[in-house]
Parts: C-alpha cells; sequence; structure tokens
C-alpha cells in the first residue's frame, strides 16, 4: 500500500473518531441539560403541590374553627333560654321570705328557686337586664350569669290578661303577684365577618306561679 494512502486512511479515522467523540459531548450534554429541566419542573410542581395542599389545609383548619365556635354559640343561647324558662317557671312571689316581682320597660327583678351544686333548692334573687352589650342575670346570693352578648336594646313586657284579646303591659310592680307571662325582646348585632345589621328575638317565658 502506498504509504500516502495510508496516511490518509489514518487521517480520516481520527477526523472520525473526534466527530464522534464532538457528537457523543453533544449527546451527553443535550442528554444532561433535559434531565435539569426535568428536576426543575418537577421541583416547580411540587412547590406548587405544597402549597395548595397547605392552603387546603388552612381552609380546612378555618371551616373546623368556625364550626365550632358556631357550635358554642348555639349551645349557649339554648342553655340561657333554658334558663331562663327555668327561672320563670320557678318564681316565688306573694309568700314569705321572697321579694317583690319588679317588672320594668328594660329589666326585671323577682324571686326564684334554684338548684345549688349541692342538689338542693334555695330561694335567690335574680335580676335581669342589659350590661353594657350583654344581657345579665345577676343572682344573690350568687355570682352573675352571662347570658347572651351583642345586645344593643332589651325589652320587656308583661301578660296581664291572656286569649284572643291578649293585654301586654310596660310594667309590672306587685309584691303578692306576678304577670301570667314575659315577653322578652332583645336585640343584638349580627356576625360581622358574615352579616351586616340587627336581628330582633322574641322569646316568651310562662310564668307558673303568680303568688
Amino acid at each position: 500500500m502506498d504509504p500516502r494512502d495510508a496516511t490518509r486512511n489514518a487521517e480520516r479515522g481520527t477526523r472520525s473518531s473526534r466527530a464522534a467523540s464532538r457528537s457523543a459531548f453533544r449527546l451527553a450534554r443535550s442528554a444532561l441539560g433535559f434531565t435539569l429541566i426535568e428536576v426543575l419542573v418537577a421541583l416547580a410542581i411540587a412547590g406548587l403541590v405544597v402549597l395548595m395542599a397547605h392552603r387546603l389545609f388552612a381552609a380546612a383548619g378555618d371551616a373546623g374553627r368556625a364550626l365550632r365556635e358556631a357550635r358554642m354559640a348555639l349551645d349557649r343561647e339554648a342553655n340561657a333560654r333554658r334558663w331562663l324558662a327555668a327561672t320563670f317557671l320557678s318564681l316565688d312571689v306573694g309568700t314569705g321570705g321572697d321579694a317583690a316581682f319588679v317588672g320594668q320597660p328594660d329589666r326585671v327583678a323577682f324571686s326564684a328557686w334554684q338548684l345549688t351544686a349541692d342538689g338542693w333548692f334555695e330561694r335567690r334573687q335574680v335580676a335581669l337586664g342589659r350590661d353594657h352589650d350583654r344581657l345579665v342575670a345577676a343572682l344573690a346570693p350568687g355570682t352573675p350569669l352571662l347570658l347572651a352578648d351583642s345586645v344593643t336594646s332589651l325589652d320587656f313586657d308583661y301578660l296581664l290578661e291572656p286569649g284572643a284579646e291578649a293585654r301586654w303591659v310596660r310594667q309590672w310592680i306587685s309584691p303578692v303577684s306576678a304577670p301570667i307571662a314575659v315577653r322578652l325582646r332583645r336585640t343584638r348585632t349580627r356576625n360581622e365577618k358574615r352579616e351586616t345589621g340587627n336581628v330582633v328575638d322574641t322569646l316568651l317565658f310562662l310564668i307558673k306561679e303568680r303568688g
């Protein structure tokens, strides 16, 4: 073989080998670049998933807290109504040792039999009225009892005559008798987060004994 042909063949082989090396390098670099992009995309997707999961858990936590608060508010309201109904039914007037029934347009005071922690009933002086924005029952002996909050106004009416032509009066003061029933109208503010304006609740409490 001609030495020049051998030299040319060797040069062609060298060039082919270099071209193959460059192609392999470009392929490797391209493969590395795609892998990095995939990693970045995966990290971005993972970040979005974590962010969405955090928002979902936060929303679920807020909803759970709102539900618990609403349930507690309903329980307090129901307990307050039960306490008022039982207290008016146990009202005692016109017997020895009790106080007069004093019913005003915005407050009412009387004596009633209350169940104590020891399981006994004792006569207590009860005064219902508004203390700032709260409906409070002052007890003697005993500590004041919070019945409702966010109260903007409080009105009492007293049933004088029942029946189709029921007659209500705005004041009842007597040391020996009580009205047939007491009507309580309470104006309260709504939940500022969800509602606006005021709402009026009308509660009717029967009195078992009139004295």
